[in-house]
């Protein structure tokens, strides 16, 4: 397996240095893994900060700027990072008005976030959490206790971050992180394996005409393994899947999600199937996001979020965003 890296145990230390140079709007600290926006703390808002392991690029440190994150803590690769960083995440960005954690469910980021809380609030930091929990695929899985929390973070962090850009109070920007949280949900498709550098070589077997349904975005198992399908079968099952669940009344938004070696020129063919079918299921598509966001190095395929919004949801989706992963408005 060719990989663009020096060596597999700096990886992470050679992506920040250059996120920092690419990037002078983030301060980017490199020996405690933290990245902040250049202009935090700003006064009398609410600071939003998250991570996770990296190899989810742009998430987490590319949603940081105006608008969605104060700060995130990229861990090693598919691994959690530690309550240190998350604490001195917290600090960097608490002008008083307290500070929203936005935790994905892995069992590592729940627990280090957990701690790192108690750890904060022992500085005389107000934090408050919210878990985002919105795969479909499985109850629990080799990760997670619960549903594992994927695409429907990007959502969160930027329907929050906006309410948060606003000078809503902490309680308001939680309870809007919640009620997105609650409101989405999502479904991933495997057409290969991912690859991290320590390995070296694929996570998991794959065989060549055969695709993985319901996977999350470390390799982990999903719900099963069937013969390659069209984008408009691949379409029916994930939306299909989403639908029985989320049964929405109104608009939703909708994000189509690569992880990461699945081109545009696909993606934006099957966001005309996901179109096609929540069409023929009747349900409205107020806004639609196709990329790359919720990645998983460079494994191929593509994971189907939705989340039921209202017009206050739809107002802040709107609003001015500035970071290196999601940029408008501004």
């Amino acid at each position: 397996m060719r990989m663009l890296i020096n060596a597999a145990e700096r990886v992470v230390a050679d992506a920040l240095r250059g996120m920092a140079q690419a990037h002078p709007e983030l301060v980017v600290d490199v020996e405690h893994r933290v990245i902040v926006r250049a202009d935090a703390p700003v006064a009398g808002k609410v600071g939003l900060v998250s991570g996770g392991g990296s190899g989810h690029e742009p998430l987490h440190g590319g949603f940081v700027g105006p608008g969605m994150l104060d700060a995130a803590c990229p861990g090693e690769v598919f691994t959690s990072p530690v309550p240190d960083q998350m604490v001195r995440a917290a600090a960097a960005v608490d002008s008083g008005a307290g500070v929203l954690f936005v935790v994905k469910n892995y069992t590592g980021d729940v627990l280090n976030f957990d701690m790192a809380a108690e750890l904060a609030e022992d500085e005389g930091i107000r934090v408050a959490k919210v878990l985002v929990r919105d795969d479909v695929a499985v109850e629990d899985s080799t990760h997670t206790a619960g549903r594992r929390g994927t695409g429907a973070t990007l959502f969160v962090e930027k329907i929050a971050g906006a309410a948060a850009e606003e000078g809503a109070p902490l309680e308001r920007v939680t309870a809007l992180a919640r009620q997105v949280a609650d409101s989405s949900l999502s479904f991933g498709v495997a057409l290969g394996a991912p690859a991290t550098p320590a390995k070296g070589g694929p996570t998991f077997d794959l065989p060549p005409g055969e695709l993985e349904l319901g996977i999350g975005i470390h390799g982990e198992p999903g719900r099963e393994r069937r013969r390659m399908m069209t984008s408009g079968g691949i379409a029916d099952a994930a939306v299909g899947v989403l639908l029985d669940e989320l049964r929405p009344d109104g608009p939703v938004l909708a994000l189509v999600n690569g992880m990461g070696a699945t081109p545009l020129l696909e993606l934006y063919g099957f966001g005309a199937e996901v179109r096609r079918v929540l069409d023929e299921r009747g349900v409205p598509v107020a806004r639609t996001l196709v990329g790359n966001y919720v990645t998983s190095l460079d494994m191929a395929g593509c994971s189907v979020t939705l989340c039921r919004a209202d017009e206050e949801l739809l107002r802040l989706w709107d609003a001015p965003v500035s970071t290196p992963g999601l940029r408008w408005g501004r």
